[in-house]
């Protein structure tokens, strides 16, 4: 594709990323939009995180680069890969451009469904597989990675609809000191948040909790206690143990058993490794290996990048690759 025929609005220090008008998506600190890498000549993410004058971050390198630093030190197919990094000092904003998922999030793709009624099983289990394959991996880090806000919204999935990634690392954190996070400011998505976030120490289990919730919604095509009106609503179920009322639609008993066991109290709940054995994840209905269940190509996936190294003359602009 020649991306001079699109709109180029921005250019990163270094010059071999641009980025396009077409904005992909956005939340509350994050805006996504396409962009072109001119080296490998592929389409790309280009995130832009604008900093207030005020934020604590802009005092912390660190903090500021911590989401950008973790993922470009992350090597595995279900996790996003991060391409390239550098902070603008005059608009207070950090750029990160990494790879692109035409089809957005699970979330954006479960849309396409009535209610979740018409994705079959067997996507579902291989969607499932592979989220925690990533969470395997996180978990096997040294120090262990535990990501905190595993939901829909924050999976991503390929242009057919076959491989599932997780992204968006914004509040994963490494378990430096011991086996628990200590920290008194719950983070997450309430809907998506295990008990034990609200005491404020917790572990790597807390992801499984989440993903039980995203294997909810990907059953039911339903977010987590939408019978709830309120964040307080819904932390009194959670954090006294009421299951979402969503659960009760879930038919097929061995995917309502994978979420009762990730809802389980941390001391009995499963690992990702763990879940990864259970008959309901397993290849061909047993069987360990792919066979038949080898993976469509992704979009971007296996462009190996070939390590050009530019920079900008200020280092708050540094452009790394």
């Amino acid at each position: 594709m020649n991306y001079q025929l699109r709109r180029v609005v921005e250019k990163s220090p270094c010059g071999r990323y641009v980025r396009y008008s077409d904005m992909l998506g956005g939340g509350a600190y994050k805006e996504v939009f396409i962009g072109y890498d001119r080296v490998e000549e592929i389409e790309i993410a280009w995130n832009r995180i604008v900093f207030s004058e005020e934020d604590e971050a802009l005092k912390n390198p660190e903090k500021l680069f911590s989401e950008a630093t973790m993922l470009k030190s992350l090597d595995h197919e279900r996790v996003m890969k991060c391409f390239s990094y550098w902070f603008d000092s005059k608009s207070k904003t950090l750029n990160m451009i990494t790879e692109l998922f035409p089809s957005g999030s699970l979330k954006k793709y479960l849309s396409k469904y009535d209610n979740g009624t018409d994705v079959d099983l067997a996507t579902i289990k291989n969607w499932g597989r592979q989220i925690l394959e990533g969470l395997s991996f996180l978990h096997s880090q040294s120090p262990k990675i535990i990501h905190r806000d595993i939901k829909c919204d924050n999976l991503f999935v390929d242009s057919g609809g076959n491989q599932v990634t997780l992204g968006d690392f914004g509040l994963a954190v490494r378990l430096m000191d011991g086996n628990s996070v200590k920290d008194k400011e719950a983070k997450g998505t309430p809907e998506f948040m295990a008990p034990e976030c609200y005491d404020g120490e917790y572990n790597e289990l807390v992801d499984v909790y989440s993903f039980g919730m995203c294997l909810l919604e990907m059953v039911t095509g339903e977010y987590p206690y939408m019978e709830c009106s309120n964040g307080i609503q819904i932390f009194k179920k959670v954090y006294t143990g009421v299951k979402p009322a969503s659960l009760r639609k879930v038919k097929d008993f061995r995917a309502k058993d994978i979420i009762e066991k990730c809802m389980l109290p941390m001391s009995a709940r499963p690992s990702a490794e763990e879940l990864l054995k259970d008959p309901f994840f397993l290849y061909n209905g047993g069987s360990s290996t792919l066979e038949a269940c080898a993976p469509a190509a992704s979009f971007v996936v296996g462009h190996p990048l070939r390590g050009l190294h530019c920079y900008a003359t200020d280092f708050k602009n540094l452009c790394l690759v």
